[in-house]
């Protein structure tokens, strides 16, 4: 089992990467180069104009480490990965059951499940200490009707409409849940490619860290990250990664967002609006958010399903396996995380 708290993630446009002898060199323009062990790298996220030589890609390729290549404001652009050397019997298992109508409904019922509950714990956690307690607390009652109305559905498309309509109610309450007084964090609703405010920036850069880390959780115990059950199969996108994200996305990529608002880590200032309505941050405000989800990822937390204490950086690896596990028979259902 690999640790993620070993992703490089490089910043600066213009940076240069390559090996020298056990060390990842990285120069920029102007700055004294920085020398990182190569065994200890398990990953590499390059945002903007990134250069590596072929000598440290072959390493990478050869070494299982996910190299990911994002705009400078964090949108996807392409990964880059070495041979596959997953085990071929799971994933023809898992082709098989991605074209079985039956039990991709079932596995996504699990991950909904998981989503749904996360979400109606963040509303309700919030409520406790809120001045729109009423609105949050109804916002995560409908959450749990939805939960009940889940085991009511028995093909894709009834679950994806409980999914939509619980998702537009967590949405428009998701303002409720700011604390932040500046008008530059209000929050009127879920936009995207590109994002048009503040929190919407937030939430698909993080988004977007998330699923680096499930993907290559999902490559590590040979499961194919492109090849879904509740996200259906599309050129380019990790389906299977967006479907194990669901469980993630509430307790953990949400709740650091409302964090970084909530307590100032990130300013107004730290966001620009570009001519097309974009809205994206500056390089300071990249970093921050970096730092504060690297340190989230370091924090630890008992697992519900093993009842063991682990770090959450390693949450997508141990949900990757018990998928794995599933699909391969060893377990009877699929253990989606719910967070307390």
């Amino acid at each position: 089992m690999r640790e993620l708290l070993n992703v490089l993630y490089v910043t600066s446009s213009d940076s240069w990467l390559h090996k020298d002898g056990e060390c990842v060199v990285i120069r920029v323009e102007g700055q004294p180069a920085r020398r990182i062990p190569v065994q200890g790298v398990h990953g590499l996220v390059c945002f903007g104009r990134v250069a590596m030589s072929p000598q440290l890609m072959a390493h990478c390729a050869e070494n299982g480490v996910a190299v990911t290549y994002l705009t400078e404001n964090g949108r996807f652009l392409a990964s880059v990965q070495g041979q596959t050397r997953g085990n071929v019997l799971l994933r023809r298992e898992q082709y098989r059951w991605a074209d079985d109508p039956r039990r991709s409904a079932a596995i996504a019922r699990f991950l909904l499940k998981a989503k749904l509950g996360n979400a109606r714990s963040v509303l309700r956690r919030a409520a406790r200490d809120s001045s729109s307690a009423e609105r949050l607390t109804t916002a995560a009652d409908a959450h749990g009707a939805a939960l009940t109305r889940l085991d009511r559905e028995h093909d894709l498309d009834g679950l994806r409409g409980v999914e939509g309509d619980a998702g537009a109610t967590y949405w428009s309450a998701f303002d409720a849940l700011i604390g932040h007084d500046d008008p530059a964090f209000r929050f009127a609703g879920r936009n995207r490619r590109p994002p048009l405010d503040a929190v919407n920036c937030l939430l698909s850069f993080v988004y977007t860290l998330l699923a680096h880390d499930v993907r290559a959780a999902l490559e590590g115990v040979g499961l194919d990250p492109y090849v879904g059950f509740l996200h259906r199969d599309r050129p380019g996108r990790t389906s299977l990664a967006f479907d194990v994200m669901e469980e993630f996305r509430p307790p953990l990529a949400d709740r650091l967002v409302l964090s970084l608002i909530n307590r100032r880590q990130v300013a107004p200032n730290g966001f620009h609006t570009l001519d097309g309505g974009g809205v994206v941050m500056d390089d300071d405000t990249r970093k921050e958010v970096i730092t504060a989800w690297q340190k989230r990822k370091r924090e630890t937390m008992v697992h519900p399903f093993l009842k063991e204490t682990v770090a959450i950086g390693l949450l997508p690896h141990l949900q990757a396996l018990l998928l794995a596990r599933h699909i391969r028979g060893d377990l009877d259902f699929y253990p989606a995380l719910l967070w307390g």
